[in-house]
């Protein structure tokens, strides 16, 4: 059992930092693999103590400010993912919830309700896991990775769907934060956050029964070789789950934008759901299936109180929202599941 944060508190943001990292390396050794803990929680240290982010000081200020509880309870199978009862804090721990998690914005991926706060991220991210979920092989007693997992939504989702151990990765420092918020109520779930780029894990570990990698390919430069770590850290048998931007068309439409897409620099490759299929095959995946393909709407990604800045409405073509501001098909979606041969 590792050792809670709540069990370590009262301390300050940089205290809890440290332990964190060890825990981490504790849950990795413990759960997957020794050999694998030690780089981890090499890179780790290197990005969070030894060469911090320059706002990494006032994040963790305000992670300071989130009120200091144990026992919490949680909901973590449901649309929004709640720790604490809403009647549980009293006024001037309401007020230090509030600013804690203000000073935490910009919130993209939820949504949350932390105690008597509802935090209404710029994606509803819970419409995205509607449509995934029902293709998922069970997760109960799995091993998961969430690649790219942003603040972590999705990762509590799988904790929520019973996976055994889950292990998220993101090199944004605000969403790791983020996570932590969580995970402060939450200590014993077996959800944890490495700050780091696929890239940059122990590859051809084949450590994980389920894989996911959502909104995450088109920002490849190489879509094949993000493939194949994809499919080298699976077990055999295991499962992967891929969303990623689509185009209309057959085996071989492909869009390579000429500069940006909806405003997004790095987006380097929009194959058709048929092409993506052939991707994968090649890369040695089978019982390929594209299991839902949707349109991104502004009601699934807009600005909010918790993101302010700009949004999906104003990435798209103002007079014709068929089309993205550069003239391209607006985001079209589409899931795919695919397994690792035994």
């Amino acid at each position: 059992m590792t050792e809670s944060i709540t069990t370590v508190l009262p301390m300050t943001g940089p205290e809890m930092i440290e332990v964190y990292c060890g825990q981490l390396h504790r849950a990795v050794a413990d759960s997957l693999s020794p050999i694998w803990a030690e780089p981890i929680d090499v890179l780790t240290r290197q990005r969070l103590l030894e060469k911090p982010h320059g706002d990494q000081k006032r994040w963790l200020e305000a992670w300071d400010q989130l009120p200091q509880l144990t026992d919490v309870s949680s909901q973590l199978n449901q649309d929004v993912v709640t720790v604490g009862d809403t009647q549980a804090l009293n006024t001037d721990q309401r007020e230090a919830l509030s600013t804690g998690l203000s000073g935490l914005k910009p919130w993209r991926k939820g949504p949350f309700q932390f105690f008597n706060t509802h935090i209404d991220t710029e994606w509803h991210s819970d419409w995205k896991w509607q449509r995934v979920a029902p293709h998922l092989s069970d997760l109960s007693g799995r091993a998961v990775l969430d690649v790219g997992c942003g603040s972590g939504y999705h990762c509590w989702r799988m904790a929520g769907a019973g996976a055994r151990f889950v292990l998220g990765i993101d090199p944004t420092i605000l969403f790791l934060i983020q996570y932590l918020s969580i995970k402060r109520y939450v200590p014993s779930v077996p959800v944890w956050f490495a700050p780091l780029r696929l890239e940059q894990l122990p590859m051809e570990a084949a450590l994980f029964d389920t894989v996911f990698s959502m909104g995450i390919l088109y920002h490849r430069r190489s879509p094949l070789d993000h493939l194949l770590e994809l499919f080298g850290l699976l077990r055999p048998g295991g499962e992967l789950v891929l969303e990623t931007l689509v185009i209309e068309g057959g085996e071989q439409a492909l869009l390579v934008p000429h500069d940006r897409y909806a405003m997004m620099r790095n987006v380097y490759f929009l194959p058709s759901t048929q092409m993506l299929e052939v991707w994968l095959a090649r890369c040695g995946f089978t019982d390929i299936r594209t299991v839902d393909v949707c349109v991104t709407t502004v009601e699934e990604q807009r600005s909010t109180e918790w993101m302010p800045f700009q949004s999906l409405p104003d990435f798209l073509d103002p007079q014709d929202a068929s089309k993205t501001i550069e003239g391209y098909a607006a985001p079209r979606r589409a899931t795919l599941i695919a397994t690792r041969p035994e």
